[in-house]
């Protein structure tokens, strides 16, 4: 996790005319161990230089408040760790719906290498799918309150889904038995809908993606359920901050690292987190394929195409950034039992910047 500097020092004295380092860059906190030669000593020239490089009064409260927020929540706020529920049947689809190729197999598919770049008749089928899977996800979020299960979310999504006649994509993607994502509180994703209910505070992303006319949309909102902590809620708020100052750089030629520089630059204002094992990625006729993008600083080469689509998902923490995976190779928690939240787009590159697609 990234933290910020309260203070670097660096240290020299002057004994006989001779500058010394007594120290090289460090963070200060509480007594800084170094010794001085002794005052007693009379070649010694008393010469003490402390050169100092501050952080902003506003970044140092935001240092500051943020380790309250830690420390409250690994103590007195923290929630029960999650439990898994009971996980249904999965749910059928009707036969005259179109089913994505990988549906029948037990096989996780590959990320596929093709950069997904469309003419006129790709971009409108793509805009209807993803306009579809936003109508879908802001619906979910109008059930989420306290009793309701994630299983009754995913029940009530998968209707919306074929309804439209689309196909929920998550949905028989390798061994995923379940027609959308329910993340709870520390699951930082892919969290598989069951019959745990909602609880007072929680806080839930639900991730929907679907398949329309041979086009997938995927999008994802962090949703409160009930009265929320200050500072849970202040972590969602920034999450979703984080995913658009990512597509705010986003245009035909600019670089993908800039989307991970520009999303980490704002999470570390406030100290979060910001998860690097999870990715965005090319969308289109095809779930999942190449570029992935990085959320944290890298140097991923390559620039962004006209006519492109792909996925922006930020996960940002309270606590660590480590995690570990239920059993059931799908269900991803973060290590230190800290609350996390996901905000995610689909986008198309255009000359002039980005058009996000899951909306409506």
């Amino acid at each position: 996790m990234a933290h910020a500097t309260s203070s670097i020092l660096h240290i020299s004295s002057s004994i006989n005319g001779e500058t010394k380092s007594l120290s090289s860059s460090s963070q200060l906190r509480g007594n800084y161990p170094f010794n001085l030669p002794s005052s007693n000593n009379a070649n010694f020239t008393k010469k003490l230089v402390i050169y100092a490089k501050r952080l902003s009064g506003l970044e140092e409260a935001l240092r500051i408040r943020r380790e309250r927020e830690l420390r409250g929540s690994t103590t007195a706020t923290r929630r029960p760790p999650l439990r898994r529920g009971r996980v249904s049947q999965r749910l059928p689809v009707p036969e005259d719906i179109p089913k994505p190729p990988y549906v029948g197999s037990r096989e996780l598919p590959e990320i596929s290498s093709e950069h997904q770049i469309h003419d006129a008749e790709g971009i409108a089928r793509m805009r209807a799918a993803c306009e579809l899977a936003a109508r879908v996800v802001d619906y979910a979020g109008t059930l989420v309150r306290p009793s309701v299960t994630t299983n009754e979310i995913d029940k009530a999504v998968h209707q919306m889904i074929i309804d439209a006649g689309a196909y929920p994509s998550p949905l028989g993607y390798g061994v995923f038995p379940k027609s959308v994502c329910t993340s709870v509180n520390e699951c930082m994703c892919h969290g598989i809908p069951d019959t745990r209910q909602l609880q007072d505070g929680d806080i839930i992303n639900i991730d929907v993606t679907v398949y329309l006319n041979g086009y997938h949309g995927d999008t994802s909102k962090t949703f409160f359920c009930g009265d929320v902590s200050e500072s849970i809620k202040r972590l969602v708020k920034v999450t979703e901050e984080c995913l658009h100052y990512g597509i705010a750089v986003c245009r035909d030629g600019a670089l993908y690292r800039k989307i991970g520089k520009r999303i980490s630059e704002h999470a570390e204002k406030f100290g979060y987190g910001v998860v690097d094992r999870f990715v965005g990625h090319g969308i289109g006729t095809v779930f999942h394929s190449e570029p992935l993008i990085f959320h944290h600083r890298n140097d991923k080469s390559g620039s962004m195409v006209e006519g492109q689509t792909f996925t922006i998902e930020p996960i940002l923490t309270l606590g660590s950034t480590e995690c570990v995976t239920w059993e059931d190779n799908w269900t991803t928690l973060t290590a230190d039992g800290s609350p996390a939240a996901q905000f995610e787009h689909t986008i198309l590159i255009t000359k002039t910047g980005a058009e996000i697609l899951t909306t409506y």
